[in-house]
């Protein structure tokens, strides 16, 4: 009997297979005391297995490249924690074994996080891998993980890890649901890079039994529990037809009827240059350069090192525009360096520019760093800073850049409700706006970004956070000022319709989804888009939202 369970699409396309289960987590050790005189064996057991653990993330990180390998080298970070492997070594010195001293100083971990406010919530998945990893090999055991299968199947797992993630092989692995994580979970994020279909926060989907056939549509983020023949035709049929519309269309991003609307890339270095210039991206919308500061969190990476890796992104783009977010630390992002250790909530501490303004020898050797790369290259540079909150913040990012001499646009980042209600403010200060919708759902509901049970507040299209961003266009356009989203909103080709509507005048997204907004873009004209625009904004929910402009698109 064929039923329907609903989740959060994050990843589009559609896989039709049988279902195949995540191994399950490992076992936790027993609680066994040990003499003090095995305790520099243990400690040494255990210091050789974080090395371990770290080395094969690293390499796995490698072999994955572009996003995949940021997030995994943060992840190796994560595993050579000082102070996490400090509480270990203290748990064996009164008498716990390696194995049993790491999976409680991790729980410890855990606790202290959730303890925080729970805004790193989304980073335990993370956490957990790291932990099972360096238990697994101590106790001489395989790590659980990605089933072993000659056949094509689709995965459901609690939750992904990003080193099970990076390596999903997409001959054999044609979609994947998870009941946990949210649409900017690392797991979300590195699907819609590789190109898989996949669902997440769809509690129920671990019931489903293995070697059960299931269609997964990681559009509308449903899944059909042994699909009908008629329904298996519907979505395949929709699913070529989708496939047809990319391969037909190609060039800059406009509507029908020409209006320009520039379809750029999210990249976190050098390594997912290809990716985006392979997908036809116009620029780079969003650099995360904080990735280039996670590989030593002790200290910044010199002006040297900063120059080389910001000048092979600007050299990709010659006569495009690569608009550059200075360093974002802080909260889910930590640097030893930089971020206080004891604040109670990190998510609404000193985080992005309230960090960089604390510090402004790291900015000023950024903004020097950006300065000397650029030079000599016909590339458009913007700058802008993250977390703005208002016109202070402004003038003291574009005061900041000025000084380092710095021949840029210099733009703000609208994150937080304040900066989007007080945007005409802003822009006396800066030259454009870009909007980062994944925070800025988050201070708007109070909904962490990474929480799956909070998630239906995450959804880019609740009518509170469009007229959030239609506030900012609107201020953008009075001011004669660009005003762009970056957050992943724009990856949604319906909802980059939305947003093309409200005014926004670019949209940046992560490279593998560029075909597919461009397609949907080019099928309607911008009078289409502002009709759907203000039908979703005449709702109360983020589903009649959806359906509001679907049906505005679609004719009805």
């Amino acid at each position: 009997m064929e039923t329907t369970l609903r989740g959060v699409g994050v990843s589009h396309g559609v896989a039709i297979g049988e279902v195949r289960h995540m191994g399950t987590a490992v076992l936790e050790p027993p609680a066994k005391q040990i003499p003090a005189e095995e305790a520099p064996r243990e400690q040494g057991r255990a210091r050789q297995a974080v090395e371990a653990v770290a080395a094969d993330l690293i390499a796995r990180g490698n072999l994955a490249g572009g996003e995949a390998q940021h997030v995994l080298e943060a992840q190796a970070m994560m595993a050579q924690d000082p102070e996490l492997m400090a509480d270990v070594e203290r748990r064996i010195a009164v008498g716990s074994s390696a194995e049993r001293a790491v999976y409680d100083a991790f729980a410890s971990y855990r606790a202290l996080l959730a303890n925080a406010g729970e805004y790193l919530a989304g980073r335990v998945a993370d956490l957990d891998d790291v932990r099972n990893r360096i238990v697994a090999r101590l106790l001489g055991v395989p790590m659980p993980g990605v089933p072993d299968s000659d056949e094509p199947y689709v995965l459901i797992a609690r939750d992904l890890a990003p080193a099970d993630t990076a390596l999903l092989d997409p001959t054999l692995v044609l979609g994947f649901v998870t009941e946990e994580g949210g649409p900017t979970s690392h797991s979300a994020i590195l699907a819609r890079a590789l190109g898989v279909p996949a669902v997440v926060a769809m509690p129920g989907a671990g019931e489903i039994a293995e070697g059960t056939v299931i269609a997964v549509d990681g559009s509308t983020g449903e899944l059909f529990v042994n699909p009908s023949a008629e329904k298996r035709a519907e979505l395949e049929e929709a699913a070529a037809a989708r496939k047809a519309s990319l391969s037909a269309t190609s060039g800059p991003g406009a509507t029908s009827d020409g209006h320009k609307v520039p379809l750029l890339a999210n990249v976190g270095g050098p390594g997912d240059v290809p990716a985006a210039l392979e997908a036809g991206a116009e620029g780079v919308g969003l650099f995360r350069t904080e990735f280039l500061f996670l590989d030593d969190s002790a200290k910044a990476p010199s002006e040297e090192k900063q120059i080389e890796a910001y000048r092979k992104v600007l050299e990709a783009f010659p006569e495009g525009r690569v608009v550059v977010r200075v360093l974002d630390a802080g909260a889910d992002k930590p640097l030893d360096f930089l971020t206080p250790a004891d604040e109670p909530n990190p998510a609404l501490g000193v985080r992005g520019l309230r960090s960089l303004l604390e510090h402004p020898d790291v900015l000023q050797t950024q903004l020097r760093a950006l300065a000397k790369a650029v030079e000599g290259l016909p590339v458009y540079l913007e700058v802008m800073a993250p977390m703005v909150a208002d016109r202070i913040d402004a003038k003291a990012f574009a005061d900041a850049c000025r000084e380092a001499g710095l021949r840029a646009k210099f733009g703000a980042m609208v994150e937080i409700p304040s900066a989007a209600l007080r945007a005409r403010s802003i822009l006396q200060e800066v030259e454009f706006l870009s909007l980062g919708t994944n925070d800025l759902a988050q201070y708007t509901f109070a909904a962490d970004r990474q929480v799956g049970a909070v998630s239906r507040l995450q959804d880019p299209w609740q009518p509170a956070l469009l007229d959030l961003v239609a506030a900012s266009a609107d201020a953008a356009k009075a001011e004669g000022k660009s005003c762009g989203v970056c957050g992943e909103a724009a990856a949604d080709p319906l909802l980059a319709c939305v947003l093309t509507g409200l005014g926004v005048t670019s949209l940046s997204m992560g490279a593998a989804s560029i075909p597919y907004v461009r397609a949907t873009l080019a099928k309607y004209t911008l009078a289409q888009c502002e009709r759907a625009a203000a039908a979703a904004r005449a709702t109360d929910t983020a589903d009649e939202a959806r359906r509001a402009a679907q049906a505005v698109l679609s004719g009805e």
